[in-house]
């Protein structure tokens, strides 16, 4: 298998970052965030409340929270690379499901399965990078990988619309069927191209061996695991409730609340995905040299601003900027996280420990549309939401930079 091995000097880690990208377009661009999309047509045309709206999200959120729980037992015993491609497979089934359905209940049930399926592609396919890269290329390998989140959104942000102005009341329904085939063809590649550990093929991680007398598999610290565990939990879940209060809304508050038509809210939305194509890769790369506290701080950050920018209602062009930075920190929380639990705990532990602080976000996930969606019936808007979510990324900010550095932490 030579040819596998390398493709014209290309250490095949970066075809695994490769079909990772395309992973993450199908699992989470498209069969998550495109639910924005795909909301206010759904809620037209079933004639559903924002607290049932917001509990199907609720409900996929509540299917990746399983999935977590379950991933550490899928990964040892069937391996990191079949376990994402039947995950993909599953995402596929469910949402051909969801196309077809007209109930509530049937759509909350078959899109909890879709976020099953989607912790399962997800978290192997995160934990695979702590594999195939050494801390130095973890960061960057990792927001490359998580870009595919952002292409997903952007070809939402067209296609979503377009099917819409084609086949009017019908085009959610055909969305999800679209979506689903989709997640067909990749788990394809994914059993094909994606392998569990470099040493199936006879390689090493790429990047430079990291010189330190302790055994590079190990931790580099271990009194303090747990500690630094909780508190990246903690800030995992403060990202998971409110990255996704604005994501599964903010197209519903443009239409809604704003006036957009459906077609200027998908453009505007594609930004989110434009913009997210820099976020992984760019604050990744910065916390490959600054540090993950400081990357993970500046991020929060930012969210902060966006979120406030939407929960103070200072007119569109504010509203504007805020889609801007929230695409541009979107999905940096995840590329340094995905990157710091390999330092803080080594690559043997890798894996449980990627499963306990995505614990955290998948609680984080499950909580937020389910309140946000209650708070916008009971007042009849989301700005409240906006506000508290810029309160808890504040907050955030100012816990992550009490983080050690893996290197001042005690061994």
């Amino acid at each position: 298998m030579k040819f596998a091995v390398k493709i014209q000097g290309v250490h095949y880690g970066w075809i695994i970052v490769a079909t990772g990208m395309l992973v993450l377009f199908s699992c989470l661009g498209l069969a998550r965030f495109a639910y924005a999309m795909l909301l206010p047509g759904m809620q037209a045309a079933l004639g559903l409340p924002y607290e049932r709206m917001g509990f199907i999200g609720t409900a996929n959120f509540i299917g990746y929270l399983t999935a977590v729980l379950l991933a550490p037992t899928f990964i040892s015993r069937f391996r990191p690379h079949p376990t994402i491609a039947a995950a993909l497979l599953l995402i596929a089934f469910s949402l051909s499901g969801v196309s077809c359905s007209g109930s509530f209940y049937l759509i909350a049930f078959l899109y909890t399965l879709t976020g099953i399926g989607t912790g399962f592609a997800n978290i192997p396919m995160m934990v695979l990078l702590t594999y195939w890269f050494r801390s130095e290329q973890r960061g960057k390998a990792a927001g490359i990988v998580i870009a595919g989140n952002g292409v997903g959104i952007i070809f939402a942000g067209f296609l979503i619309p377009l099917l819409n102005r084609i086949f009017g009341d019908n085009g959610w329904r055909l969305g999800w069927l679209a979506i689903g085939g989709i997640a067909l063809v990749t788990a394809v590649c994914a059993m094909l191209l994606l392998r569990s550990h470099p040493s199936d093929l006879g390689l090493e991680p790429v990047g430079r061996p990291r010189p330190a007398p302790h055994d590079p598999m190990e931790p580099l610290y271990k009194p303090a695991a747990g500690s630094i565990l909780v508190r990246l939990g903690i800030l995992y879940l403060v990202f998971g409730v409110t990255f996704m209060i604005y994501g599964t809304f903010i197209v519903t508050t443009m239409v809604r609340e704003y006036g957009f038509s459906e077609q200027q809210a998908g453009f505007y939305w594609s930004w989110v995905g434009f913009f997210s194509l820099f976020s992984g890769v760019g604050f990744g790369t910065l916390s490959d040299t600054i540090g993950r506290k400081r990357g993970l701080a500046l991020v929060f950050a930012v969210q902060t601003t966006a979120y406030l920018l939407a929960g103070l209602k200072l007119g569109s062009v504010a509203l504007m900027a805020s889609i801007v930075l929230y695409g541009l920190a979107v999905f940096a929380i995840p590329t340094i996280m995905a990157a710091a639990v390999g330092d803080y705990v080594g690559i043997s532990r890798a894996a449980s420990a990627f499963t306990t602080i995505t614990l955290f976000f998948a609680v984080g996930q499950a909580i937020g549309p389910g309140s946000a969606g209650l708070i916008a019936g009971a007042t009849g808007s989301f700005t409240l939401t906006y506000l508290v979510a810029s309160l808890l990324t504040a907050g955030a900010a100012v816990l992550a930079l009490t983080l050690p550095s893996p290197s001042d932490t005690p061994s």
